[in-house]
């Protein structure tokens, strides 16, 4: 079964005093098992957003004590700061990231909720998904008034909190609120605007968000508000779904930025968003300088940036993640206000953080390392990471391709084969470090226990389990760093007649990761007690191989006579 992770991303009223911050945040850390992701204060909002990850029952043990900590060390009497809040622990939301449903995310929510206001005497209000009455889904609700009119609030039978004390005692007094969500992604965005205008800011904010702005008769500021049959304001939309905005200054700075919470990016990404400010506030003579990002994000939502502004370009897609990372933060103006570190804002890095793969070895390094005493790693690998440098020529040259003058109306074409390329090479760099595992979990499986007849068959069976897979795998390199083929092939015939040489030692490395894979599914399909799994695989990766030496006969030829 896929472990269940999700991700709490608590914001607590306290920007300012790092130590607090620092004790608040690390507090997580008690709980083995969750990963603290990031710490991001905000001096002018006095507030910090917090971001951790694990499976659901370790992350709500930690949230739970990230908000005692939370509600020993900050005093919300004494707290002043430019964005809403309601208390110490200002919002505690839950968000699926793998394994969970937004539903089950949901059931952690109360949980969490329950336990917070039994246990510490703290009001919880429950929102979005978590949220049992539909006036409590939305977060502006449930926090209206905020702190300075939350004893008004606990006091109506209407606002009564789902969990915890309802009269705003000498405990509340301090500790304020908490409102405790499940809930989809949500990106925390602030766009920079060349101004120091907090209403020309919002301007901008109500023409793009969701909710719009309210109607007005005569006149569009001051005009009285516009009334429907019921007797409630008559809003205009704005141009984008699931954002919410509104403006603010930002005094750490000095300007005026648009803050938004993006909170579906598959119905409004990021960049949809930068770019739908950036025209409404030319129209009211300003101009966006950059934007900032508060807390975590997706690959996905970076690497999509990058590709909207490649196709705006007319610029292949098929170039490296690296790259595309690049452009995004270019693109966004993600660096305008302080460095942006794709390692410590991109969720995905910061997990990888730390972990030693083959493939982030230099050259040099990994040449080494396979020069070394131990076994692995091996034939494989090499296989596998010669396959890769075969497919990224190919790539090399549909972008070089893309982007040659005077072939501007087949660039699409030439970034499609790049795009394919660079998902090949990806697939087999990460084959590369998989085939030296696939060999480490047969020796793993050879060292277990075999005195009694009980450990002997579990060692049969996970030796026998071991060696198929460490036989799937270079049956893996086979098929892909093939089809890979097909790149080099095209660039052959329609790319670069320039780089037709590149395009030949990509299909030369290619057929060497072809051959040198099936010589690894060979020798690992022989020792298989299962032999019509041994046979069948070995009769498939033949046919793989005979097609590899035919395409690299035909390229031969082909350059041969070109030459």
């Amino acid at each position: 079964m896929k472990k269940q992770l999700i991700e709490c991303v608590p914001n607590i009223s306290e920007g300012r005093d790092r130590d607090k911050i620092n004790t608040i945040a690390h507090s997580v850390e008690q709980i083995e098992g969750v990963k603290l992701l990031d710490i991001d204060p905000g001096k002018a909002t006095n507030r910090t957003v917090i971001t951790f990850v694990g499976t659901p029952q370790k992350v709500i043990e930690a949230a739970f004590i990230l908000i005692k900590t939370a509600a020993e060390l900050i005093d919300m009497s004494k707290h002043t700061g430019a964005h809403p809040r309601f208390g110490a622990t200002d919002v505690c939301p839950l968000v699926p990231i793998a394994g969970i449903s937004l539903e089950e995310t949901a059931q952690y929510a109360q949980k969490l909720g329950e336990r917070v206001g039994k246990e510490l005497g703290i009001p919880v209000y429950l929102y979005e998904k978590a949220a049992r009455e539909a006036k409590r889904q939305n977060l502006a609700n449930c926090r209206s008034g905020e702190y300075e009119g939350l004893k008004e609030k606990l006091a109506n039978p209407a606002w009564q909190p789902d969990f915890g004390p309802s009269e705003f005692n000498d405990s509340v007094k301090t500790t304020g609120a908490t409102a405790i969500s499940a809930r989809d992604f949500l990106i925390a965005y602030n766009v920079n605007l060349n101004t120091t205008s907090v209403r020309r800011a919002n301007a901008v904010a109500f023409d793009i968000r969701e909710a719009g702005r309210v109607k007005r008769i005569d006149h569009p500021i001051t005009g009285k508000k516009a009334l429907d049959a019921a007797g409630n304001p008559i809003r205009i939309p704005g141009k984008l779904k699931a954002v919410k905005g509104i403006g603010w200054y930002i005094e750490e700075y000095g300007i005026a930025q648009i803050s938004y919470n993006l909170t579906n990016i598959s119905i409004t990404s990021m960049h949809e968003a930068f770019d739908a400010s950036c025209k409404a506030a030319a129209k009211r003579g300003m101009r966006v300088t950059g934007s900032e990002l508060i807390g975590l994000i997706p690959l996905k939502a970076m690497l999509d940036a990058a590709d909207y502004y490649l196709k705006k370009q007319n610029r292949s897609l098929g170039i490296a993640e690296s790259e595309k990372i690049k452009i995004a933060i270019r693109s966004l103006g993600l660096d305008d206000l302080k460095p942006f570190n794709p390692n410590e804002k991109i969720i995905e890095y910061v997990l990888e953080g730390g972990k030693k793969q083959l493939v982030d070895l230099s050259l040099k390094a990994f040449a080494d390392e396979t020069a070394g005493e131990s076994m692995a790693p091996g034939g494989g690998s090499i296989a596998a990471y010669v396959g890769a440098l075969g497919v990224a020529l190919g790539t090399m040259v549909a972008n070089l391709s893309a982007h040659k003058r005077g072939w501007d109306d087949r660039w699409e074409s030439f970034s499609d084969w790049a795009v394919k390329g660079q998902t090949y090479k990806n697939t087999l760099m990460a084959l590369v470090d998989e085939d030296t595992h696939a060999f480490n979990k047969i020796i793993e499986a050879f060292r277990l226990p075999k005195t009694t007849d009980a450990e002997k068959n579990i060692r049969s069976k996970a030796v026998e389990a071991a060696t198929k897979y460490a036989t799937e795998i270079p049956f893996k390199v086979m098929e892909t760093a093939y089809q890979s083929m097909a790149v080099m092939q095209a660039m052959l015939k329609d790319g670069l007649q320039n780089s037709l040489s590149d395009a030949g030692v990509g299909i030369l490395c290619a057929k060497t990761a072809v051959t040198g894979a099936y010589f690894n599914v060979r020798i690992n399909a022989k020792d298989i007690k299962d032999r019509a799994f041994a046979e069948d695989i070995i009769a498939k990766a033949e046919a793989i191989y005979n097609k590899a030496l035919k395409i690299e006969a035909d390229t031969v030829k082909h350059i041969t006579t070109k030459l």
